[in-house]
């Protein structure tokens, strides 16, 4: 009888985690879809989705483990996690392969009849049982650095892979955002928010001018477009504002889309944390509630406008602004 004393006992993969459900993973990493590439770092408490476009803006979608029924990390060094670069577009088809299609065709083509095509489709069901619609589980697994990243989806005995292929890392870092230099920090429902672009939205602005002040009025957006210009104004009753606390009056202006780029992000969220510094930098951190009691964060960052030139290269900028998401 032959001895299998010597043979090697089989090899884990780097990170394995399995959920019930695509449909909150797909939420979330579509609120950061305005690059095609993104990010991804797999730390021991979850996994990091950072979408970056040109240095001016940055959205962040965290995956927290509580999403996943099963969450196991063998890398080596907990100080070095295993990061790499890969195609979110291709990532989220590929979550939409069973019942989420029928759910995501059936969003899309609600969005697209006139009467809802506005920021304000909220979606306050967006993680419900019913919206989810898919009984079957996902597989994420990453057997080694440089291995593609598995998604393994079965449902009703059917069961289907797809493997994304990772790219080494770009080096980059994350804009950078002084959290103890503060001008102000406001905390508010979304979707108040959301209201607030909705009312600018329909002048066609290429800016958006945020002010906040310790005074009236507290909190202000304003824009000026081809077809005019508004302003929204926000008072400091704890009804609308829950947290509002503004040392010094803030003003900084920046690119219309970029905002907007978050309505997806505003419409799921159920609080955001407002926020600038003293060097002007935006913080948008949408905190939002999925099925079980679990919470998940995306964070946004904007660079405002700062010099004379950008005034200068706008017009050029207007041909090449980023694609409706709303």
């Amino acid at each position: 009888m032959a001895s299998s004393a010597g043979s090697a006992p089989p090899q884990l993969p780097l990170f394995r985690a399995v959920a019930s459900s695509t449909r909150q993973i797909y939420q979330l990493l579509k609120c950061i879809s305005f690059t095609a590439k993104v990010q991804v770092e797999i730390t021991p408490d979850g996994i990091r989705f950072a979408a970056d476009h040109s240095r001016v803006m940055q959205g962040v979608a965290f995956l927290d483990k509580a999403l996943f029924t099963s969450y196991t990390l063998n890398a080596p060094d907990e100080d070095d996690p295993p990061k790499f670069q890969m195609n979110l577009a291709a990532f989220l088809e590929a979550l939409q392969i069973f019942g989420a299609m029928d759910v995501a065709a059936r969003a899309a083509k609600a969005e697209s009849e006139a009467y809802r095509s506005n920021l304000r489709n909220y979606r306050p069901d967006a993680f419900s049982h019913q919206t989810l619609g898919m009984p079957g589980t996902c597989c994420i697994m990453y057997e080694e650095d440089g291995s593609p990243l598995s998604i393994i989806l079965e449902e009703t005995g059917v069961k289907t892979q797809c493997n994304m292929i990772t790219y080494t890392p770009e080096s980059h870092d994350d804009i950078p955002f002084d959290r103890d230099d503060l001008s102000f920090k406001i905390i508010m429902q979304a979707r108040w928010l959301l209201d607030a672009l909705s009312e600018l939205a329909p002048m066609a602005p290429v800016r958006i001018t945020i002010a906040a002040s310790p005074n009236a009025p507290y909190l202000s957006l304003s824009s000026g477009g081809v077809l005019g210009s508004a302003s929204v104004d926000f008072s400091s009753g704890r009804d609308l504002l829950e947290t509002f606390s503004v040392h010094d009056r803030w003003v900084q202006s920046f690119k219309f889309d970029f905002i907007k780029s978050a309505s997806e992000a505003m419409r799921i969220a159920n609080k955001v944390s407002f926020r600038g510094d003293g060097q002007g930098v935006l913080s948008l951190q949408f905190m939002v509630e999925v099925e079980g009691g679990a919470v998940s964060f995306l964070d946004f960052r904007f660079v405002p406008y700062v010099t004379q030139e950008d005034e200068e290269t706008e017009s050029e900028d207007e041909g090449n602004q980023l694609p409706p998401l709303i």
